[in-house]
């Protein structure tokens, strides 16, 4: 069913430019709504319907494009799935979020879609692509703020009345409050270091111990890579020297022969080869190549004889020596024990090692100056909390004062809502506790939020009034937060809605006529043979609608002159 909107102005064309608003919206399948269809104009736009007849899926369907929980309990019985769509009209910044996202926008029109199976599972879409639900309510649900009875019990409790107040004092504000909770969380983590340091502190300076005790016997020992081999080969040598010196005078003797002269050595048996050789060269060119062959040879044996000459005359035994090396390849064992496998190990350990000691000895690692830290930390949490205390000192004066004002004019001309801050040590939130009291009388004491349901009720309302001036969402959704008044106080609230409507978005879902008089767009909730349709009333559908909310016949003339009669009243109050 598509709502026709005769004699409201367009949404657009009322917030063009700098206000995003809700559009329109398509259900399907949702509760008792099997198809509906609503666009919504800007200003203050009234939804009422008989009990049962699904107002409330008309919320449920918003707070599903809002990103809230997808509940298979919402598909419509007999249907596989459910689905909901919105336009909503956005400014460049949301845009360029959506677009961020992967959304897009079109002519400064975003389509938001939620869809929910039978079986559970679910699906967002914003901007035409899929996204998860908690992108929804990121971004479309920073648009709209949504405030219904449950809120009503909500703000009874301290941590939403701290928070009201909070709201209340805008961006600047909420900076404040962004510095305290910095502050606060800083000096947290600093007692945390503290209390760890604390604890194991005799951990803490035995491993430093450890650590320079081991880094002053690598220092002393000063291995250098490769040592431990040419230790080895040393060791071999001075153990086995007797057989060396054998072996070696044996070898020398072949090369130089013996001292009686019985046979020549390899050196002189080259040399004469070379010499028969040269001599032959003369006779035959091919020999030469011989010749030079075996002078080479001859010379590298002359070579190697001097060479193992000189080693023999150098291979002593030396237990000195000897016992030196198996010294201090114990001592590099004794380094490696635990450590590494070999020096090059040992030598990235020790880098390693000289980092954690500086590590622990560092001013970070120092009780001493932790505790310094920390009293600099808990003395910037005084301070800003000061500062802030201060600030919602003044901010509850102006919060109260408006509140009141409200208050008198919902019927209630004796009560004072007082906003009283009590002191407590610092906490994440602040120093103070924030507590909501009102007096209904000047005689009567001051007593925390809970009072009778019509008198919470205005109370609550006139503190949304107040909250939703300096609330960024550009669409308020009230739902039936009118609940438990009537009469001229009714009229009131519709004439305060109707001033907040004036520079943003206002849905109410409503029972009272006297609040929907105030509409400057009514739709109406119907159910008929289980099917729920939304349309638009003006003119005389509106009087038989508030006829009907007024408890009359709609058919009576009489009834119907009442109704006009509220109409008019509403029309002159919001001109007046």
């Amino acid at each position: 069913f598509c709502a026709s909107r005769p004699q409201v102005q367009s949404s657009r064309a009322r917030v063009e430019g700098w206000l995003p608003v809700i559009e329109s919206l398509d259900i399907a399948n949702l509760g008792v709504i099997a198809s509906a269809h609503v666009d919504f104009g800007g200003g203050l736009i009234v939804v009422t319907g008989e009990t049962g007849a699904g107002k409330t899926m008309v919320l449920s369907s918003l707070q599903l494009l809002l990103g809230a929980r997808a509940d298979a309990a919402l598909v419509r019985s007999g249907a596989d799935r459910l689905s909901v769509d919105g336009i909503f009209s956005v400014g460049d910044d949301v845009a360029s979020r959506v677009e961020e996202a992967g959304g897009v926008v079109e002519g400064g029109e975003l389509i938001v879609g939620r869809s929910v199976r039978a079986a559970g599972r679910s699906r967002a879409h914003l901007g035409s692509r899929p996204v998860p639900a908690s992108a929804l309510s990121e971004i479309v649900g920073s648009m709209v703020t949504i405030h219904g009875q449950s809120d009503q019990i909500r703000l009874t409790g301290e941590a939403a009345q701290r928070r009201a107040l909070d709201q209340f004092g805008g961006a600047a504000h909420a900076a404040l409050l962004e510095e305290y909770r910095e502050a606060f969380r800083e000096a947290v983590d600093t007692k945390h270091r503290l209390d760890s340091l604390r604890g194991d502190a005799n951990e803490r300076a035995e491993e430093l111990e450890d650590l320079r005790g081991a880094l002053a016997q690598i220092d002393a020992l000063n291995p250098q890579p490769g040592e431990e081999e040419e230790l080895i080969r040393e060791a071999s040598r001075l153990t086995n020297v007797e057989d060396l010196r054998a072996l070696m005078g044996v070898s020398l003797g072949y090369l130089t022969g013996d001292d009686r002269g019985d046979y020549a050595g390899a050196v002189e048996s080259a040399r004469g080869a070379y010499a028969q050789l040269d001599d032959a060269s003369r006779f035959d060119e091919a020999v030469a190549e011989f010749a030079a062959r075996a002078r080479s040879q001859a010379l590298e044996l002359d070579a190697l004889a001097d060479d193992v000459s000189a080693y023999l005359s150098r291979l002593d035994a030396d237990p000195e020596r000897l016992a030196q090396i198996h010294a201090r390849r114990a001592a590099i064992k004794d380094a490696l024990r635990g450590r590494a496998g070999d020096i090059e190990s040992l030598l990235a350990w020790a880098h390693q090692a000289r980092g954690r000691v500086e590590e622990l000895s560092a001013p970070a690692s120092d009780p001493a100056v932790v505790e310094r830290e920390l009293a600099q930390a808990q003395s910037r949490v005084l301070d800003v909390g000061a500062r802030l205390t201060k600030a919602r000192a003044r901010l509850a004066r102006k919060l109260a004062a408006g509140v009141n004002d409200e208050l008198h004019a919902l019927s209630m001309p004796d009560a004072t809502l007082h906003i009283d801050l009590e002191a407590t040590k610092p906490s994440s939130h602040g120093c103070e506790t924030v507590v909501f009291r009102l007096q209904p009388h000047p005689h009567a004491p001051a007593r925390p939020l809970g009072a009778s349901g019509g008198e919470l009720s205005r109370v609550m309302l006139a503190l949304e009034l107040m909250l939703g001036r300096t609330e960024a969402s550009s669409t308020f959704i009230f739902d039936e937060i009118d609940a438990g008044i009537g009469g001229q106080t009714a009229t009131e609230v519709g004439a305060r809605l109707k001033r907040l409507a004036a520079s943003r978005q206002v849905i109410v879902v409503t029972h009272l006529a006297q609040v929907a008089a105030f509409g400057d767009q009514h739709l109406v909730i119907e159910k008929h043979d289980g099917t729920t349709n939304v349309r638009e009333v003006t003119g005389a559908q509106r009087e038989a609608e508030l006829t009907r909310m007024m408890g009359g016949d709609p058919h009576s003339q009489a009834a119907r002159r009442h109704a006009s009669q509220v109409l008019a009243s509403a029309v002159s109050q919001s001109q007046g």
